[in-house]
């Protein structure tokens, strides 16, 4: 080592120097805060469901799975798509955030003031999502499954009779069947407040959805009984009956929307749960998590403000200041962050941040990793690692740094994305610029409870929070 030192230039070398050295005191004392030490065997998701990690805790407790998981009621084998198809998908994803938060940028202020800078569902939502919860509808109510998403307002599943429906798990919801359910007349606060110009011959107020992937959602707005379990019920819950859908929503019956507008679930809800809702990913495909409605909080959780944007009110913001990788904070000046801001979203699959963080992250962390075989790129990951003939490896940490000091400690699936043990992926990608929103991804979010306590205007991430 201390010939090494000789033959380099002082500071780059320096700084390899200590990486090795504390990869190999990690590696002797089996791990440490700074590391993540695992078996080879273990990062690979089981093709079986596991257990719940985590008991119902409360009476609006609903399990989440992974949509292309063994433990998804939509799974058809051979239908789930490859890693590949995934992440170019998600960027389709963050292309429609970008636009969102670009366009209403150059928006009139006059205009936004007004509230005319966006109309309020046409290209507004952002994609389909990844993870899916199970819901009642109507009365009796029947189940559907449904994706859930942060980035979108408006709750829908499609309807009879269809005009063109994509074809799903479950039987199309039918009005007729249920004794609670009635259309949103044209002229109901509902359908101002929804910000469509729609309205059918009969006077029902209509609503479209485009997504960024070119997906999208037609027909009435409407109300019904929701029912999240078997005691536990929304009556009046205003949502979309689609009888004009297309585009890549997989098997899933539609989808609930958990955005900060009116017509979300989650604002419909406070009244009786509190203004607010948790949820925690499950560590891979073959576990299950939790959504939650309220803002109840796990003792270990760190806050960080909520912020919101009057230009792009649906999103729910928070000041990222840093990121440390095995301890050390990487230099990345804070004006980075400042520009854009960062957006928390269920529904993109890989944090996207400023080009400058990027680079400085993606150097910090392949400074620790030079023991291992560089693999090819994936989509849009750039830096990945073949895994072959390790038993175990050692990787180091990622800690997000946010407003008011929370630190959120990745866990090792929030730092590497695994195709397969011949390529694991640095998880995160760069935005291209410096003035493109950042995007905190649901792979980073994966095992932590996350609470968005709208009513304090807080954010809360709690470790082992499936479990």
């Amino acid at each position: 080592m201390a010939s090494m030192t000789r033959r380099c230039a002082m500071f780059t070398c320096l700084a390899a120097v200590l990486a090795l050295a504390a990869l190999a005191a990690a590696v002797e004392n089996g791990g440490g805060a700074n590391w993540h030490v695992v078996s080879v065997s273990s990062l690979l998701p089981s093709a079986a469901c596991g257990t719940a990690e985590k008991a119902a805790s409360n009476s609006s407790f609903l399990s989440v799975v992974h949509r292309h998981g063994p433990c998804s009621p939509l799974l058809s084998r051979g239908s789930a798509p490859t890693h590949a198809e995934i992440l170019d998908r998600d960027q389709e994803r963050v292309k429609s955030i970008h636009r969102k938060h670009h366009g209403s940028s150059k928006t009139n202020p006059a205009d936004a003031s007004k509230g005319v800078s966006l109309p309020a569902y046409r290209g507004l939502s952002l994609g389909t999502g990844n993870y899916i919860v199970s819901v009642g509808l109507g009365t009796p109510a029947r189940s559907f499954s449904v994706v859930f998403d942060t980035g979108s307002d408006l709750s829908w599943v499609q309807c009879k009779p269809c005009n063109n429906c994509y074809e799903q798990q479950d039987p199309l919801f039918d009005p007729a069947q249920s004794s609670t359910y009635s259309a949103v007349p044209c002229g109901a606060r509902e359908c101002q407040e929804l910000g469509t110009q729609g309205c059918s011959e009969d006077n029902k107020c209509r609503y479209e959805v485009v997504y960024g992937d070119q997906s999208q959602t037609d027909g009435n707005l409407a109300r019904d009984t929701l029912t999240l379990a078997p005691s536990e019920a929304l009556t009046g819950f205003v949502f979309g009956c689609g009888d004009d859908d297309s585009g890549l929503f997989g098997k899933a019956d539609g989808l609930v929307g958990l955005g900060r507008a009116k017509v979300s679930l989650a604002s419909q809800a406070a009244a009786k749960y509190g203004a607010g809702f948790s949820y925690c990913l499950p560590s891979s495909s073959s576990a299950t998590g939790y959504l939650s409605l309220g803002a109840a909080a796990p003792a270990n959780a760190q806050f960080t403000s909520l912020l919101a944007r009057r230009d792009t009110p649906s999103f729910y913001y928070v000041n990222l200041v840093g990121i440390k990788v095995a301890g050390r904070a990487i230099k990345i000046p804070s004006t980075v962050f400042n520009t854009a801001g960062t957006v928390i979203d269920s529904g993109t699959v890989i944090t996207r941040l400023p080009d400058r963080a990027y680079a400085a992250l993606r150097s910090a962390f392949a400074g620790y990793m030079g023991k291992y075989k560089k693999a090819p790129a994936l989509s849009i990951l750039d830096t990945c690692y073949d895994f072959t003939g390790y038993k175990t490896v050692q990787i180091p940490s990622v800690a997000l740094v946010f407003q008011g000091g929370a630190t959120v400690s990745l866990d090792f699936g929030g730092v590497l994305y695994l195709s397969r043990v011949s390529q694991a992926c640095l998880a995160f990608a760069s935005n291209g610029d410096d003035t493109s929103i950042g995007i905190l991804g649901n792979t980073q979010q994966k095992t932590f409870a996350v609470v968005y306590d709208v009513g304090n205007q807080k954010v809360g991430f709690g470790a082992k929070g499936c479990s």
